[in-house]
């Protein structure tokens, strides 16, 4: 599919920059990749000597977004509401595409289990194999935002 059928909305918007913060200068991640903005990970043809203004860090995240969103789009084969959309857009921004694709979540919300699937986002809060309070923060924010209404 070339074009997303959907795109994250405000509240999904909002849900990923909360977590993610906003660092107007660049500076290393926990695994010492430099980042800058709302956790855009720099790329080796891109330069950021100087601080960004915070609608570049917007454009950025845009951008970045655009991957998970193909990424939900790609292998999410049943009905979703924004709300659903943006919890799963989160999800994938903050574990990559492949922990989507290969994940139980995916797996029981295409066998349209909604409420199985909601349930699984608070499997994914560890990192290192050891719990990590913010991981479970941001997992139970996914899962309240995909069981919400619209």
């Amino acid at each position: 599919m070339s074009e997303p059928r959907l795109s994250t909305g405000a509240k999904g918007i909002a849900l990923i920059k909360s977590f993610e913060g906003l660092r107007l200068e660049k500076y290393q991640d926990v695994v010492g990749k430099w980042t800058i903005g709302y956790g855009h990970l720099i790329l080796p043809e891109e330069s950021f000597p100087a601080p960004i203004p915070e609608a570049q860090a917007d454009a950025l995240l845009r951008q970045d977004l655009g991957i998970s969103e193909k990424a939900v789009n790609q292998y999410v084969i049943v009905a979703l509401t924004q709300n659903q959309f943006d919890a799963l857009v989160s999800f994938t921004f903050n574990l990559g595409v492949g922990n989507l694709k290969n994940s139980t979540l995916l797996k029981v919300l295409n066998a349209r289990q909604y409420q199985d699937a909601a349930e699984q986002f608070l499997r994914w809060d560890k990192a290192g194999g050891k719990q990590v309070a913010g991981l479970t923060r941001r997992r139970s924010a996914e899962r309240a935002l995909f069981i919400s209404q619209p």
